[in-house]
């Protein structure tokens, strides 16, 4: 067969192709054509019901205003109230609503801020409380070591022996020895300086400078007690110097410090803690 016979038969092929592929086209846009068709229908049928019920609940709904104006109407036929004072009682009614809700609102948030403070004041009671502990922890730190400090001091205080009965006793030979002995807390301590010829009241007592000698430390000095006076003479400074006084017989000591002069002398009267109380003036 010549090559020309052959052409004719491949463009005839070829259309035959080109006619399938059209008519396939054809057939599967129809296809889909129905079913879309078929989906527009069914979306328009629930439309259309939804438009129907929508009709429906809006009927139902002017129905019910309906019955509800006829009814408010006979209420305020009955009541003898015009619709214009019952929306005015109504919206006063709102507003006390309103009102009630916004004062319950202020009443929660006044209870939540006191809720608040109430809290942040125990916080700061409770900060106070530790820091109070902390200090009487410290107080007592010191309190403990005051204590063994003056432990210690009054250990190494002087014990004398007085010139009554040999009777041993702590002295103070200064003022802070005599502190010292005050914060030990078993007798009484009265401080004085004493001039030569003066006559003076120290506690219960009196006492009267008689002479000093500052070189030899030495003094004669007389002691008024109970209106009996007694002698002591030649005493050296800080001996002690015993003697009785009041009604229960109660040992009074009397200690010179120091001599100033031929004229002045220092030291201090110490009584027991059950000796009575020197008169006051005022």
């Amino acid at each position: 067969m010549s090559v020309l016979d052959e052409t004719p038969r491949s463009y005839s092929g070829a259309l035959l192709a080109a006619i399938a592929i059209s008519l396939l086209v054809g057939i599967g846009s129809l296809i889909w054509n129905y079913s879309q068709s078929g989906t527009l229908a069914s979306q328009q049928k629930e439309i259309d019901a939804a438009n129907d019920q929508n009709k429906k609940l809006a009927s139902e709904l002017r129905e019910t205003d309906a019955h509800l104006k006829v009814a408010t109407e006979e209420l305020g036929q009955s009541l003898n109230i015009t619709q214009t004072e019952m929306d005015k009682r109504a919206q006063e009614i709102i507003r006390r609503e309103e009102a009630n809700e916004a004062d319950a609102q202020r009443l929660a948030n006044a209870q939540k801020q006191n809720a608040q403070q109430t809290a942040q004041q125990l916080k700061a009671v409770s900060s106070e409380v530790s820091n109070v502990k902390s200090d009487v922890g410290g107080v007592k730190t010191d309190l403990g070591k005051t204590q063994g400090e003056l432990a210690t001091a009054i250990s190494q205080l002087t014990s004398m022996k007085g010139d009554l009965d040999g009777h041993s006793t702590l002295i103070a030979r200064t003022h802070d020895e005599l502190e010292l002995l005050k914060h030990k807390g078993d007798r009484n301590y009265y401080e004085f300086t004493l001039f030569k010829g003066q006559r003076k009241p120290v506690g219960t007592v009196s006492l009267e400078l008689k002479k000093a000698d500052p070189k030899k430390n030495t003094f004669d000095m007389t002691v008024i007690s109970d209106d009996m006076p007694v002698a002591k003479n030649n005493k050296g400074v800080n001996e002690p110097l015993q003697f009785y006084s009041g009604k229960d017989r109660l040992l009074f000591e009397v200690v010179i410090n120091s001599i100033s002069s031929k004229n002045q002398v220092s030291g201090y009267l110490t009584t027991p803690k059950n000796a009575p109380a020197p008169p006051t003036f005022p």
